[in-house]
């Protein structure tokens, strides 16, 4: 197979994380940490939904699967760069981080440690959720690898900033503010791409500014052309750091892009964010979440399949970088 996805091999059988699930693409399958040494990236998956911030539960915690799923139509290569990954570097499919339902504390430590079996093997990680909590512990255990010298390139409609949510710090809205308080980390390094609406709290973008980071509305992309705004957020994310992470939250697209996600308008285009994520791997991220795909709302997996798309996209980039850093 010469590391490529099943796709390239009809008669080859799908590899799968567990009964019923296919790895990511067809990749081969890493039973323990020790499996990851020597491959270029790892697919990890975060299937945990924690408190309700608004209604009832989403059933995010499935996203796991039903992109896993979606992947199997799909390799790397993309014809817009001529460019296959897999010509180049080889990848697996870590499986899914152990979670307790209803247990955040267990959950979030898994979290970490899967984390850290991936980053402590050189590999970069490809992650899917779950809900954008998750994005806090990954972030905290990705730091570590860099003495919390990072920076973070954030997609979503919302800051997700809060404090707290009632006597809940770890909520879905308040990762961002978590991140803050991580040890070495300078939060001037922190920038929220594609920002919007009214189901922002009151005061989020003034948070955002009281601890230096920064804010790059939907309508700024739209009126600046998302190319400048991309530039101008791995500036912020690259500036003075050893390496820079990107985290999605799927209403960072348009509703019109994720119908298996938050009804949030006046987003993103696919075309926009696969661009942008695409140049951010050029430009070295050497960490990608992918969180809050809900399926039970996902008609025909639209969203689990646009997962699948930005993922893709960025993927592509990364290798991309990775060849030229190589040479």
């Amino acid at each position: 197979m010469n590391n490529k996805p099943v796709c390239y091999v009809p008669s080859y059988p799908h590899p799968e994380v567990y009964s019923g699930v296919p790895s990511f693409l067809g990749l081969p399958v890493a039973k323990s940490k020790e499996d990851i040494q020597g491959h270029d990236f790892a697919i990890m998956g975060t299937p945990w939904e924690g408190i309700c911030t608004y209604g009832g539960f989403t059933g995010c915690e499935n996203g796991t699967k039903t992109i896993r799923k979606a992947s199997e139509r799909y390799g790397a290569y993309l014809p817009e760069y001529d460019f296959d990954p897999f010509d180049h570097f080889s990848g697996v499919d870590y499986g899914d981080a152990a979670v307790k339902n209803g247990d955040r504390d267990f959950t979030f430590e898994s979290v970490r440690n899967y984390m850290r079996d991936v980053t402590n093997s050189g590999a970069i990680p490809i992650v899917f959720g779950g809900d954008h909590s998750l994005s806090y512990p990954l972030i905290e255990a990705f730091a570590e690898k860099y003495d919390g010298n990072i920076g973070i390139i954030h997609f979503d409609a919302h800051m997700d900033n809060m404090d707290s949510f009632g006597d809940e710090k770890y909520a879905r809205c308040s990762p961002f503010h978590r991140l803050y308080d991580i040890p070495g980390f300078d939060p001037k390094n922190l920038v929220s791409v594609g920002i919007r609406g009214p189901r922002n709290h009151f005061g989020a973008v003034q948070e955002a500014e009281k601890y230096g980071a920064s804010v790059i509305t939907s309508f700024e992309v739209k009126r600046k052309g998302w190319e400048a705004c991309i530039r101008k957020a791995i500036e912020i994310a690259s500036n003075g750091t050893k390496a820079f992470y990107v985290t999605v939250c799927s209403d960072a697209l348009d509703i019109a892009h994720n119908p298996g996600g938050p009804a949030d308008l006046c987003g993103l285009s696919s075309y926009e964010m696969a661009e942008m994520l695409h140049e951010c791997g050029l430009s070295g991220a050497k960490g990608f979440d992918f969180m809050e795909v809900y399926p039970p709302d996902d008609l025909h997996n639209v969203s689990s399949h646009g997962a699948c798309w930005m993922a893709i996209y960025m993927l592509n980039g990364m290798g991309q970088r990775l060849l030229e850093e190589r040479k």
